[in-house]
């Protein structure tokens, strides 16, 4: 309650004041004290509410010997008193430990005895009730509202419709015929029958607040309308109901039921009812019975949730194991991977340094040193692959610029014997960044497939250039110049291409150029299909 500061307390007190000043503003001189003396007691009794979020149990306390002290000179703030008391409990109940509010409700007990108790009159039964119960309610329902029921996370309104639906179809059907009975009007009777059905709908988000609110009804149709007062008591039978299913405290459950037996007891025991063991054992198995299916209920629906819970958890884990499987197996086939390539792309390597060493200058000498940055390049890539198979969740090195890659794989391929021609045009480079690296790959795959099937010494043309709809990638290479020994291939280059192109929505074509030479062209859209990931 930090972020209210002191506006709030500025504010409870001014309420406090105005209250007594709204009620005292008529009232003249008394025994002891005179008209002019209403402002100074409206500061006594309403300054400290300024204080009672932060000492709720001393407040109440100086309000109760207030409340005592202005009953006895028969000043007319005791009124005043005798409410902001009440308030102060419920502060109280809510905030301080249950010794402390004990305390407060005792001293509270005493002097609201003293204050409705008749000059030179024996105490009453009544009397007794009306004081105990005045300073307990507003205790107990600050304590309920500290340690409340569980919040209801179901989003489905449905029970709460019927609830209030039903408990509207109780109360009017039931009582309609009689609202004209009783000392209420006929609009107040039936507003109040309307709106203790209703309240039966928000029963399992406020139990504890409905169960009181259908109490205060009951008693009120005990006090005004006799013959509504089976229908209050079905409604209060109701809400206990529902207040045992939602709040899972046994002692709170109990006080229920205590309150429950009070409440039926008050509406069903008249002056001439006889009192025996057999009607005091029916009375109280009839509010044990929506007690114990409420807690039934409750029991039935913690299981269900609970059952739920483990079937979620269960599943988390199997997901969790899934994936542990999963990235075991990329860590496997990592090891082999590492095992097999970079062993012999390493041998290559120094096997290439090793012989540069031997070699004159020149071409030969040129091949060699080509080999080996180009075994160092794959071992660089190769070692950013494995790192990313055993830790998928790890983020990748930023990519080279694609426009470099194409330079830099047209310069290694003039080097190896091919005759490059380069178009790459500088707009390419507003195309998204995933077409440019794929007409890169590209690139890369189609000169060394004319350098693997043509030869060196093969006029080689590649182009990449942006159009409206995308990225133009074309590699077009003549007839070779002499027989070529064909090397090793796997036979995977073209499918590799087809399946970048295709996650892209573009097109590949490859094959004869019907002059000797070949052609391959790619087209790249600037955007992506949906569902591609970028």
């Amino acid at each position: 309650m930090r972020w209210r500061g002191v506006p709030l307390d500025v504010l409870l007190a001014a309420s406090g004041m105005s209250l007594d000043l709204l009620t005292t503003a008529n009232a003249g001189d008394t025994s002891f004290l005179p008209a002019e003396a209403n402002i100074p007691m409206a500061l006594l009794v309403g300054l400290p509410m300024g204080l009672v979020r932060r000492w709720p149990v001393p407040v109440t306390l100086y309000l109760a010997a207030f409340l005592a002290l202005t009953d006895q000179i028969g000043s007319f703030t005791s009124n005043t008193a005798q409410i902001l008391v009440c308030v102060a409990l419920g502060v109280a109940g809510f905030r301080s430990k249950a010794r402390a509010t004990v305390l407060a409700v005792v001293a509270t007990i005493v002097a609201t005895a003293l204050n409705v108790a008749d000059p030179g009159a024996a105490p009453t039964g009544n009397m007794w009730v009306y004081s105990v119960l005045l300073p307990v309610f507003p205790a107990v329902l600050g304590a309920y509202l500290r340690s409340s029921a569980e919040r209801l996370d179901e989003r489905d309104v449905t029970p709460d419709a019927l609830l209030a639906a039903g408990g509207v179809a109780i109360t009017v059907l039931s009582t309609w015929t009689t609202w004209h009975s009783g000392s209420l009007p006929v609009w107040v009777v039936g507003l109040l029958a309307v709106v203790g059905g209703l309240s039966l709908g928000i029963a399992r988000r406020l139990p504890g607040l409905v169960f009181l609110l259908q109490g205060v009804l009951l008693v009120c149709a005990d006090t005004y309308l006799d013959d509504a007062v089976n229908t209050c008591v079905i409604l209060t039978l109701i809400a206990i109901g529902v207040f045992a299913m939602r709040v899972q405290s046994w002692p709170w459950t109990v006080a229920a039921y205590l309150t429950g037996c009070l409440l039926t007891a008050i509406a069903v025991v008249g002056d001439d009812t006889e009192i025996t063991a057999f009607r005091v054992g029916v009375l109280m198995s009839l509010v044990a019975t929506p007690i114990a299916i409420g807690r039934y209920l409750g029991v039935r629906r913690a299981a269900v949730a609970a059952e739920r819970l483990r079937a979620e958890e269960a599943a988390r884990a199997a997901v969790a194991q899934v994936r542990a499987d999963q990235l075991a197996e990329r860590e496997r086939i990592a090891r082999d991977v590492h095992d097999i390539v970079a062993h012999h792309v390493g041998a290559m390597v120094l096997r290439a340094g090793a012989a540069r060493y031997t070699a004159p200058d020149g071409p030969v000498a040129d091949a060699l040193n080509d080999i080996r940055e180009t075994g160092h390049q794959v071992l660089q890539d190769l070692r950013d692959l494995l790192d990313l198979l055993r830790d998928p969740d790890r983020q990748p090195d930023l990519p080279a610029n694609p426009a470099d890659v194409v330079r830099e794989s047209a310069e290694r391929m003039a080097s190896a014997g091919l005759v490059v021609d380069l178009d790459l045009d500088p707009a390419a480079d507003q195309a998204p960044l995933i077409a440019r690296a794929s007409a890169a790959r590209i690139v890369q795959e189609g000169l060394t497939n004319v350098l693997k099937h043509a030869g060196p010494g093969t006029r080689v043309r590649v182009s990449v250039v942006p159009t409206q709809e995308g990225l133009e990638v074309e590699i077009r290479n003549g007839r070779p110049p002499t027989v070529v020994e064909r090397l090793p291939s796997s036979g995977r280059g073209l499918a590799g291409m087809r399946e970048r192109v295709r996650a892209l929505g573009g097109t590949l074509s490859a094959g004869p150029d019907g002059e000797g030479g070949w052609l391959l062209a790619a087209h790249l859209p600037s955007r992506l299909p949906s569902g591609s990931a970028a």
